[in-house]
């Protein structure tokens, strides 16, 4: 059976396996064919609540049935789903939700306490949807309906009529400037991109992979849409510690497990439960490049699990793979293209790199978004046509490409590796961090003059943050005491991937370039040469 649309990789399973297991939550599993019905029902009851086709469903949960039951509904009713990081503070929520448009916002009761403010500022929420009952921490004066778990399921299937360029979901993902953006995929994104991911994985239904990632991430949610296009099983797991981690592979027989390189850094340390070699069938590595000396140790503690070197883009969904027997010999490379995709190396002037010459990363296919929502500027800086000579032969309609914005090149045999992003967005423990988000954090603090915030280079975060800053002139603490209170405020303010590592103050003004901008490229310079220095002051 054909799967076009988002939704239909579960019902297809269903049809295929009814009882197979879809889902596993701790001792209780979900088969398929419940799960299909749930996705079906909540779709039916978004219509039933007025949900417009493309209407935006944001779900704020930790890894649950609802979580999935929530996005794969939204989409069954015609709506596009907005996955929200589980670790995300009010204010970061209240962004997505503001920006987005959400009409619905899917969450638990513990969760929507802790909004009361900033859901008054969501103009466009009319509906709120509850895991469980609990209704008393909602004031009558909200704007928004609440509705409980079983009254949303209760009104049955149905849904507005989509097409696989339909719009299914919003990924929001920072850039180098500005608040988290986000990314518009369609249906036909979405399921290419599982099939895609499933083939060069061999995924089958007899497949067990372990949810560790957010399924906020286009990585993280990869996990469930490539084992719902085989039929296989996912066990959703949240975590606290990295041994938790491990116990759930062992515990569940995971076959397959996709992590980001401070997760595996933390992993390559540990003693992995014995017999997990038996069934590991093998470990994917996104979010970043995997350093030389975890991967070695990895496949010293798994030698019959097969590694994969992934790279990918949000705006994409997929890009890259290295397949495990080019491990060995090229452990420093992104790979190649994924099936149904084609990456092309480009110039300035829109030409194609000679190999081993730098230049742009540029994917066209199925995988391409849809750009950025309510975004046209930076979409149009993004998603581009290609020049002309430069994609199919013959065509004469523009075809929009994402141009990523990273450098890389490539090799005599067409491998790619990865040089340096050109923008400075920062990539920390697999999340993408824009450092004008960090900014303006620190500047609602009050209690500095000025900052900028930077990425430098770490071995196993990928990079770590750090902030150059100056006190407020009514601020006389000294530089341990001013750090430490900046660092209690960040904690409160931030998930804690952003909360920078470094906290480095200073007196004075920053430097300014000629046309009165911080100086951004001598703060950088001086942060470089200071790394590692014993009198910088450090986040502890």
């Amino acid at each position: 059976m054909h799967a076009p649309l988002l939704h239909h990789l579960i019902s297809t399973a269903a049809a295929r396996a009814p009882e197979a297991a879809a889902l596993r939550m701790g001792e209780a599993t979900l088969a398929y064919r419940y799960l299909a019905d749930a996705v079906e029902a909540f779709g039916g009851g978004l219509v039933r609540l007025g949900l417009a086709r493309g209407a935006r469903v944001a779900v704020w949960l930790d890894k649950r049935f609802e979580t999935v039951i929530a996005c794969f509904g939204a989409a069954a009713a015609g709506g596009a789903f907005v996955p929200i990081n589980p670790v995300l503070k009010p204010a970061q929520v209240g962004h997505i939700l503001t920006d987005s448009g959400a009409h619905v916002l899917v969450t638990s009761p513990e969760r929507l306490a802790g909004l009361a403010e900033t859901l008054a500022a969501c103009p466009g929420l009319r509906h709120v949807a509850l895991t469980g009952e609990a209704r008393e921490s909602v004031s009558a004066s909200q704007p928004f309906a609440v509705h409980a778990w079983d009254e949303i399921l209760s009104a049955g299937a149905g849904g507005h009529r989509v097409i696989d360029a339909d719009m299914a979901a919003i990924f929001y993902t920072s850039g180098s400037t500005g608040r988290p953006k986000g990314v518009m995929l369609s249906h036909r994104n979405m399921v290419a991109g599982a099939r895609s991911v499933a083939h060069y994985l061999e995924n089958r239904a007899d497949d067990v992979l372990l949810a560790a990632l957010p399924l906020s991430f286009d990585a993280g949610f990869s996990q469930l849409t490539t084992a719902f296009a085989v039929g296989a099983r996912v066990a959703l797991l949240n975590y606290l510690l990295p041994r938790d981690v491990l116990n759930a592979v062992a515990r569940e027989h995971v076959t397959g497990l996709t992590a980001v390189p401070p997760l595996w850094a933390q992993l390559a340390q540990l003693t992995w439960p014995a017999g997990v070699g038996e069934h590991l069938r093998y470990f994917a590595n996104t979010g970043g490049h995997m350093p030389r000396a975890i991967l070695e140790r990895l496949r010293a503690r798994l030698p019959a699990a097969r590694p994969y070197l992934m790279y990918g883009l949000t705006e994409a969904f997929r890009a890259t793979y290295l397949p495990p027997e080019e491990v060995e010999r090229r452990p420093d490379s992104i790979g190649k293209a994924i099936p149904n995709a084609e990456v092309l190396v480009l110039r300035e002037d829109g030409s194609e790199c000679a190999p081993g010459e730098p230049g742009e990363l540029v994917q066209r296919g199925a995988l391409v978004g849809l750009g950025y929502w309510n975004d046209p500027e930076r979409t149009a800086e993004r998603y581009r046509p290609l020049p002309a000579g430069v994609g199919a032969p013959g065509a004469t309609l523009p075809e929009i490409a994402v141009f990523s914005g990273d450098t890389v090149r490539r090799d005599e045999d067409g491998f790619l590796y990865f040089i340096g992003r050109r923008d400075e967005t920062i990539k920390t423990s697999g999340y993408r961090v824009s450092p004008t988000e960090i900014e303006e954090i620190f500047h609602a603090t009050g209690l500095i003059g000025e900052c900028a915030a930077f990425g430098l280079p770490h071995e196993t975060l990928g990079h770590y943050i750090a902030v150059i800053v100056t006190p407020s002139s009514a601020n006389v603490d000294d530089d341990a005491t001013f750090v430490a209170t900046l660092t209690r405020e960040c904690r409160l303010r931030m998930p804690a991937y952003m909360v920078p590592a470094r906290i480095e103050p200073r007196q004075g003004a920053l430097p300014r370039t000629p046309n009165g901008k911080i100086d951004r490229k001598a703060l950088f310079e001086t942060l470089w040469k200071m790394d590692g220095c014993a009198d910088a002051v450090r986040v502890k």
